[in-house]
């Protein structure tokens, strides 16, 4: 039971590892049509902006200035929770996979492994909730952006989404939640 309920966090922390690795670099965290009839869907991410013309399918990016350049709050603090969310998630695997009861290292010292599991479920728990964060602050924002356009008026076919990344991101991140509960509180 021990070591079917460990393979199984295991492949979920995988996963949503990878999950929450694809939406910090790719570049589809808001979508918005800049107008009624579709002509145009673009794409705001933490990394760049990109805009696709939708009658031809013609894709062109706008890399931001710098990295350290004055960029909105949001992307700062999605971008620096997010990459810390993934090293934690990596740090976890890296843990997990030595915990395991399947492989040989330590075999030895069961209680060892066991800790390690624990260690690695705790991890990803911390990861998660980094990842979480940063997915539903930047949400949020591009909710009261929203928000703020309607109220005063300037809501003229302008239409804002959460892009795909965003969901990927909240997604991985409550993987790696589930993940992280499988290991530290069922494990026994």
């Amino acid at each position: 039971m021990s070591a079917a309920l460990q393979v199984t966090a295991f492949g979920l922390a995988l996963l949503s590892t990878l999950f929450l690795l694809l939406a910090t670099c790719t570049d589809c965290w808001m979508v918005n049509a800049d107008d009624s009839l579709e002509v145009s869907h673009k794409c705001r991410g933490l990394w760049r902006e990109c805009v696709t013309n939708m009658q031809d399918g013609v894709r062109t990016c706008d890399q931001y200035d710098s990295i350290l350049a004055d960029h909105p709050v949001k992307i700062v603090v999605t971008r620096t929770l997010m990459i810390t969310a993934d090293l934690l998630a990596g740090l976890a695997l890296a843990t997990l996979v030595l915990g395991l009861d399947c492989i040989t290292f330590l075999k030895e010292d069961p209680c060892v492994k066991l800790k390690m599991c624990y260690g690695a479920g705790v991890i990803l728990g911390a990861g998660s909730i980094l990842g979480l964060i940063g997915s539903v602050w930047y949400a949020v924002d591009v909710y009261l952006e929203r928000a703020m356009l309607v109220s005063h008026n300037i809501f003229l076919g302008v239409h804002y989404d959460f892009g795909w990344s965003c969901w990927l991101g909240m997604a991985g991140s409550t993987g790696c939640f589930v993940a992280a509960v499988l290991l530290t509180c069922f494990l026994y």
